[in-house]
């Protein structure tokens, strides 16, 4: 359903034991979960940059490509995950990105840096599932969030009313009414579900702040 409100846990790790740990914690009370594939050149950090496994899952999950070359990792990994975000700014060539994922039934978007304007995204957006707004700099838990950046998500809102509008980065009890207000309906958390004492609690505490 488009524009369903959903809070979605994002997962950062570094092997396969971490990855699984922190899966075990998010899948029972998640519908959706990110991964977020690092490279360390995109962004200064590295995650799941390496053969990981999510089979045997019922979960839904996305993509959340903070790499260099999104392309060649489409081609090896598009069927381990539902949804895959591509960086616009990693991305040389969108039509060929968005037809290539589609052919293979997945779901598309774009993520936008804090530096990228809504604006170099607009002629995609008719073509993409959704649109990625990162509210911090990319690529760690716990990154500060940036207010400067909800105009970016009114403004998406604004030109493509249907979209889901997605926003990563700093989404806790505190921000996550201004991202919502604005106009998304999707919002990633990483650092204050995945490191919580209860990520039941925590998810709870951020949907209700959605009523």
């Amino acid at each position: 359903m488009k524009n369903e409100k959903i809070i979605i846990p994002a997962i950062i790790a570094k092997t396969q034991k971490e990855l699984n740990e922190h899966l075990g914690k998010v899948k029972d009370f998640s519908e959706l979960i990110q991964l977020d594939i690092i490279d360390g050149t995109f962004v200064p950090n590295s995650s799941l940059d390496f053969d990981f496994d999510v089979s045997g899952s019922n979960i839904g999950f996305e993509a959340h490509l903070m790499i260099n070359n999104p392309m060649e990792w489409i081609e090896e990994n598009w069927w381990k995950v539902n949804t895959i975000l591509v960086h616009f700014e990693s991305c040389e060539n969108p039509e060929d990105t968005i037809r290539f994922v589609r052919n293979k039934g997945k779901k598309i978007g774009f993520a936008i840096t804090p530096g990228t304007k809504v604006h170099n995204v607009k002629a995609f957006l008719d073509d993409i599932d959704q649109l990625l707004i990162m509210t911090v700099n990319p690529g760690f838990y716990g990154s500060k969030f940036l207010p400067e950046t909800i105009s970016k998500i009114s403004e998406a809102r604004q030109i493509k009313p249907g979209l889901d509008i997605e926003v990563d980065g700093g989404v806790t009890p505190d921000t996550i009414k201004l991202v919502h207000e604005a106009g998304a309906n999707m919002f990633v958390s990483g650092s204050y579900i995945i490191k919580s004492d209860s990520v039941k609690d925590s998810i709870a505490i951020l949907r209700n702040l959605l009523r």
